[in-house]
């Protein structure tokens, strides 16, 4: 690991260590869903991506930082000496037992790298085990929260999506993740927390 990563992610996980998230509650008024008294949908059936409250982070949703600050955004970054093209070329990439075909993720990046998935015939839900380069990695442990911290400070070394985040003003939400560790390798609150505690961990370089 680079030295300017190493220091960093050790500072990112001290702040994370304090740092508290609540996820918010969806409520639903007269059939419609609202989320800090802010509609999720339009008079259209549209979803809403940004508003003045919150960013609903979505890569097909209306609003520019809803799309920028997803996953699937092709942000380049280099992560454990692998060229990824998407933070989501990682969490598709894991799902693959065979390091080869893990490579290959790597280099998807938008909706690409998520349809991919179909191919790798492995079920990851069946065993809880995901893999880093033949590793095997348990979904629920703290191995993996470590990865997907240093996952993250990689990332940032990506000036656009280190800036979006620093100059994000609102909070992130993301209502489209699912809730339960057992049905995706993460989930609406640790992507909600994760970028939450980013944007202020950056905040320090205003």
């Amino acid at each position: 690991m680079e030295k300017n990563i190493e220091k960093e992610l050790e500072e990112f996980k001290k702040f994370k260590e304090t740092y508290n998230y609540t996820l918010k509650e969806i409520r639903e008024i007269d059939g419609k869903e609202y989320l800090d008294g802010e509609p999720l949908i339009d008079e259209e059936g549209n979803e809403i991506g940004d508003c003045e409250k919150w960013i609903n982070v979505g890569y097909k949703r209306k609003g520019p930082y809803a799309k920028v600050l997803s996953n699937l955004f092709p942000y380049e970054f280099e992560f454990r000496d692998k060229k990824l093209s998407s933070i989501e070329s990682f969490f598709q990439g894991i799902k693959f037992k065979n390091i080869e075909m893990q490579n290959l993720v790597f280099s998807y990046h938008s909706l690409n790298s998520n349809y991919v998935k179909v191919c790798s015939g492995y079920d990851w839900k069946q065993t809880g085990i995901v893999y880093w380069q033949g590793k095997e990695i348990d979904r629920y442990s703290k191995e993996y929260d470590d990865i997907v911290d240093e996952l993250y400070i990689s990332a940032i070394q990506n000036p656009l999506y280190r800036n979006i985040l620093k100059t994000c003003e609102r909070n992130i939400i993301h209502t489209m993740g699912a809730k339960e560790k057992n049905e995706t390798v993460f989930t609406r609150y640790e992507f909600e927390k994760q970028l939450n505690c980013l944007k202020d961990f950056l905040k320090k370089e205003e």
